[in-house]
């Protein structure tokens, strides 16, 4: 009850700074039935879907059962279609059984939509094959898969947990690599027309600083979206770094933060469908 209340709050503060939110709810089958516990993650649907101006929407595949369930793509797609969004094609990232090769969405690979380029943490849950294959099919100039670690040897479990990508800045956990050569490449690469913000790895696991988003509302001005714990975990320098790049937003998500291990990012899968083409009355 108190991550739904946290959720719903998120969903009112991001509507109020001219932000358009799509909430697709529980599904009617679950409500009231023991079965809605089956898919507690379904707060982070970044890890099922993405989509493209093209309008496509992708599908990809998850590395646990439950998760897999969150997967409602027909209901996803109507309320897609009833908002006035154009869904022309749909792509699933893999076969519906899964197998190994696990690529999950946009916590697994993060996405510089400017230069067209690539960036993972190879894990379980970024599997190294499937994701050069994802670049190739989708058109990707650029790919950067590295190696990260936790202090006990564990490799980061999603990519936009440590980086987040923004239009002229980027915020990376440079300590995450385990290979300093790897980094200096990602760095140069972020570089190209973008200010790098390093944060240390407490700031990434204990605030969840990585996990942040830039969107733009309906006036067009550039908002940076981050939870409470990730504002007070960023320093007053950093702060102030990020401010010239979007009005900072920040949410109380604490318990979807401590239990579900995602943040603000993992909360809001970006829409970039075109708008459906307007019907004329003859």
């Amino acid at each position: 009850q108190d991550a739904l209340e946290e959720f719903a709050n998120m969903v009112d503060k991001l509507r109020s700074t001219g932000i358009n939110v799509l909430v697709l709810e529980a599904s009617q089958r679950f409500k009231g039935s023991s079965k809605q516990t089956t898919t507690p993650d379904a707060v982070f649907p970044n890890n099922w879907f993405s989509t493209t101006v093209e309008g496509k929407l992708l599908v990809y595949p998850m590395y646990t059962q439950n998760r897999r369930a969150e997967r409602r793509v027909e209901d996803l797609t109507k309320l897609l279609i009833d908002a006035g969004l154009q869904v022309s094609d749909l792509q699933w990232v893999a076969e519906e059984d899964e197998g190994d090769q696990i690529l999950e969405g946009t916590g697994a690979i993060v996405i510089d939509h400017i230069q067209q380029r690539l960036y993972g943490a190879q894990s379980e849950r970024c599997h190294p094959l499937k994701f050069a294959q994802y670049a190739e099919q989708n058109g990707y100039q650029g790919q950067y898969l590295f190696q990260t670690s936790d202090p006990t040897g564990e490799a980061i479990y999603h990519t936009n947990v440590m980086m987040s990508i923004g239009e002229q800045f980027a915020v990376i956990c440079d300590e995450c690599f385990v290979d300093q050569n790897q980094y200096s490449e990602v760095k140069q690469s972020l570089q190209l027309g973008r200010e790098v913000i390093e944060i240390s790895y407490q700031q990434m696991s204990e605030h969840f600083c990585g996990n942040i988003l830039q969107l733009r509302n309906n006036q067009g001005e550039p908002v940076i979206v981050m939870s409470q714990n990730a504002y007070h975990g960023f320093s007053e320098q950093q702060r102030h770094q990020l401010a010239q790049h979007g009005q900072l937003i920040s949410c109380d998500i604490n318990t979807i933060e401590s239990i579900g291990g995602g943040s603000a990012r993992c909360m809001i899968a970006e829409i970039f469908l075109p708008k459906q083409a307007a019907q004329i009355a003859v």
